[in-house]
């Protein structure tokens, strides 16, 4: 089966958002920096995190964003990612072991705050489509003293324009809508 792969640049020079003409996961986002995750959870992430020069992996809704390290070059990486997208979506392998990944995200709903839960909400309904846009993903780690501790994912974890980003949308937006947030921070 042939695969519609478009190649679309982000704000973070060492990443590229690759969209595919399919549903790649049934909710959020993925993100892989360790090839023992990648392992287990997603034979796609794998395939390409083998490539060398691919430091991160991170999977979306209908796009993968590909990270490089320093000593990557995309004239030479490109090719080989784009091929292993094209061969393993072409394929009837799956792109992630769903069982693994839920375990991954299971996150008791008990032992949220209501404040930790209108943060997930702003997240999710705001900020989390807009950075997945050029290629990126946001998710809360905790909200403890004020402060808010936000894992930066895909194209934005090392994107020059993450800290901007962070400090005057998204902290702006959640101290708006959330008195108790006082600041914004990445982890």
């Amino acid at each position: 089966m042939s695969v519609n792969i478009q190649l679309e640049w982000t704000p973070n020079p060492s990443t590229l958002k690759y969209v595919v003409d399919r549903r790649l996961l049934a909710s959020g986002a993925v993100n892989f920096t360790r090839r023992e995750d990648a392992e287990q959870k997603s034979p796609l992430a794998r395939k390409l995190m083998d490539i060398q020069g691919v430091t991160a992996v991170m999977l979306g809704l209908n796009f993968v964003t590909v990270t490089k390290g320093a000593e990557g070059e995309w004239d030479e990486l490109n090719d080989a990612v784009m091929s292993t997208l094209d061969a393993h979506l072409g394929s009837d392998e799956p792109v992630v072991d769903e069982a693994a990944v839920a375990a991954a995200r299971a996150n008791p709903a008990d032992s949220s705050s209501s404040v930790e839960q209108r943060i997930r909400d702003i997240l999710d309904a705001e900020i989390r489509p807009a950075v997945a846009q050029d290629g990126g993903d946001i998710t809360l780690d905790r909200f403890e003293g004020g402060i808010v501790y936000l894992h930066m994912q895909g194209s934005c974890s090392g994107c020059p324009s993450s800290t901007a980003t962070l400090k005057m949308g998204i902290e702006g937006r959640l101290r708006e809508a959330i008195p108790e947030v006082t600041e914004v921070v990445s982890v």
